[in-house]
């Protein structure tokens, strides 16, 4: 299917009558016309009020499915309460999308819910095949007309469909794939479901360069001119190009049955000798990789680029002071550790850093400029300059230079900074060598794509900041996690306050020889909670 293809798009604008406004007007103009319209005297018709009765349910779903069958997709949308989207969509069911021989099978409502089996035809140049799935509908009391109409949703065409979307079938837009991992392995979204939008995404832009021939496919189009089309169902295959990725099936297998243990979580993990992405997992409902395009504060594992700052500025080293009271204020705004965390005046940077000792940053807020952090962010680990080329869409962090008491924040990774996974992987990854490597998906070669540099780190820095998280994993608050990974091992745990949310998102970040995880769940509670057995589970694959 070519970009030029005519499509119908979710949420397109017209000027049209919606749901009852045809029949609200032609009330109207009976009343003017001394036809009556139904009044009887000078007394209205009762109107209807509250959910639909069974009897409204199966009489509109009834019109609703048959008009949809037909193929008048305008007529179909008259029954749902938002026309103006629905039409066009329902047209471009039976037009676009070249699907014949629609059978509608409506299951036993639940109230006012409708379950539903489609079954049809696609069809195109020849070529045809079955299509079969469910979905479902609710009838609502439309707000102005009081009719009962169809709640409109672009599932209830097709589960997958999102606002936006449109159906299509035709020459796909870019030539089938085979990926292979690093070793020739065939990676395939049945075999490491997470990877599916990823390797739609690679698809989409690489297609055309691995030597495939595309085939004939109902897919689902996207609003976005560069989201890469869903396919749904292949009319006649075409060939694949054979395209290289850094991934490992080994890593990747161990990260997608470990994500699974977790709703909302993520993990990258990233090879620091060549910034090569060994894997990428997500176990979420909405396919969102938020391990690449997540935007979260990241907890305490920002404290590894704070602790950085501290020593490049120097401030203070890893055996120098770094003191953790009770509480710190900064910019009068009073910040506490974690509950139950004894504080230690005379606490060394190596030793908060193990404890993970809120205040012990926060009392260097005034020490520190309100950019250095940023400055240490962009100049010497490549975060927050939105250069970062792997392969596929990517956010590459940011670490703002916020005034006031989100200075402080900032050092404890609250406040504005933003991270996901690949960007603390990548973290990692610079301070165990020194040199920041942006990570890659698929090789540069393949488009001539320009990495991203940075500066990186000391010899000095890193000897510290390695020495620190190996502390952290042996005897501190990643100890538990991290055992039997050693001797060549370090970590940093996380957790980030979100309000509005029972308990915190957690963060959690480790090496182990040349491997560096880092992995995210939302609404996970502290770090060795769930982003840490994630991460521990990818290190030990070795990668």
């Amino acid at each position: 299917m070519r970009r030029g293809a005519k499509a119908a798009v979710i949420g397109s604008v017209c000027t049209v009558l919606v749901g009852g406004a045809g029949y609200g007007a032609y009330n109207i103009l009976s009343a003017l016309n001394g036809d009556g319209g139904g009044l009887v005297g000078n007394s209205a018709p009762a109107v209807k009020t509250g959910p639909p009765s069974s009897s409204e349910v199966q009489d509109t779903t009834r019109k609703f499915f048959a008009a949809w069958a037909k193929g008048q997709g305008t007529e179909a949308a008259s029954y749902t309460n938002n026309a103006a989207d629905a039409g066009p969509l329902l047209n471009a069911f039976g037009q676009e999308a070249r699907i014949t021989k629609v059978h509608i099978t409506p299951a036993k409502p639940i109230g006012t819910t409708v379950p539903f089996t489609v079954k049809a035809t696609v069809s195109y140049d020849g070529k045809s095949k079955p299509l079969d799935y469910k979905s479902e509908l609710t009838v609502v009391r439309g707000e102005t007309t009081h009719r009962p109409l169809v709640d409109w949703q672009p599932s209830v065409v097709h589960p997958q469909l999102q606002r936006g979307d449109t159906l299509v079938t035709g020459e796909s837009a870019s030539p089938p794939i085979e990926a292979v991992d690093r070793n020739g392995t065939v990676l395939t979204k049945e075999k490491y479901p997470s990877l599916g939008p990823i390797l739609d995404e690679l698809r989409s832009k690489y297609g055309d360069k691995a030597g495939g021939t595309p085939g004939i496919e109902l897919s689902i189009r996207h609003e976005a001119d560069a989201a890469a089309d869903t396919p749904l169902l292949t009319l006649a295959k075409g060939k694949a190009g054979r395209l290289p990725t850094t991934l490992s099936a080994t890593a990747q297998a161990a990260a997608e049955t470990a994500v699974k243990k977790y709703t909302e979580s993520s993990v990258v993990a990233v090879k620091p000798s060549t910034g090569e992405v060994l894997a990428i997992a997500n176990h979420r409902d909405d396919g969102f990789n938020a391990a690449f395009l997540g935007k979260l504060a990241p907890g305490s594992t920002m404290k590894i680029l704070s602790a950085a700052t501290l020593i490049d500025n120097g401030i203070t080293s890893m055996n120098g002071p770094a003191p953790c009271p009770p509480y710190a204020i900064s910019e009068s705004q009073t910040f506490h550790n974690l509950k139950n965390m004894k504080p230690d005046l005379n606490a060394t940077l190596s030793d908060s850093f193990s404890r993970s000792c809120n205040t012990a940053f926060v009392k260097y807020a005034d020490a520190v400029e309100v950019d250095s952090l940023t400055r240490e962010a962009e100049d010497r680990f490549g975060l927050g300059r939105d250069n970062w080329q792997t392969g596929i869409p990517s956010f590459d962090g940011s670490v703002p230079a916020s005034g006031g008491p989100d200075t402080a924040a900032n050092l404890i990774g609250q406040g504005q900074v933003q991270m996901n996974p690949l960007n603390m992987a990548s973290v990692t990854a610079t301070a165990m060598t020194g040199t920041f490597r942006q990570p890659i998906v698929v090789p540069l070669s393949l488009d001539n794509r320009e990495r991203a540099r940075a500066r990186g780190l000391s010899a000095n820095t890193v000897q510290q900041l390695r020495a620190m998280m190996n502390r952290t994993a042996t005897s501190g608050t990643a100890a538990g996690v991290m055992s039997g990974l050693g001797p060549d091992y370090g970590a940093k745990t996380g957790s980030a306050e979100v309000d509005g949310q029972a308990k915190s998102n957690s963060w959690f970040t480790g090496y182990r020889n040349d491997i560096a995880a880092a992995a995210m769940t939302q609404d996970g509670g502290h770090g060795i909670d769930a982003a840490g057995p994630i991460v521990a589970a990818v290190l030990r694959t070795g990668g």
